[in-house]
């Protein structure tokens, strides 16, 4: 299952010393629909290796401001607590596995 990542518990999951993908969404978004299966399922797959989690932009100001999420859904990745890559947008779970790999 996915985390819930908020304003206040960002840098600690950070601090995991694992990547960490974090999934910008919110509930009254079509395309975020679609992802979150997909965000779902990668954090199964990969729960022993990479911290998964979603960031709710309507309950969480800070973090979308701090990292200028203007589009949502917005897939930020990160490695050695530096942002690596970002996907915009939808996309297929092959595109976002491929990226979830590049991590390890």
């Amino acid at each position: 299952m996915a985390l819930e990542i908020t304003d206040s518990n960002f840098q600690e999951i950070l601090a995991k010393g694992k990547p960490v993908v974090i999934d910008f969404w919110a509930p009254w978004c079509g395309p975020c629909k679609m992802v979150g299966p997909i965000i779902e399922e990668l954090a199964e797959e990969y729960k022993d290796q990479v911290l998964i989690g979603k960031c709710d932009v309507d309950q969480n100001g800070d973090l979308p401001a701090e990292f200028g999420i203007r589009n949502i859904p917005t897939v930020l990745f990160f490695k050695d607590g530096k942002m690596v890559d970002k996907q915009v947008g939808s996309t297929t779970k092959s595109a976002f596995d491929t990226k979830v790999k590049a991590l390890l």
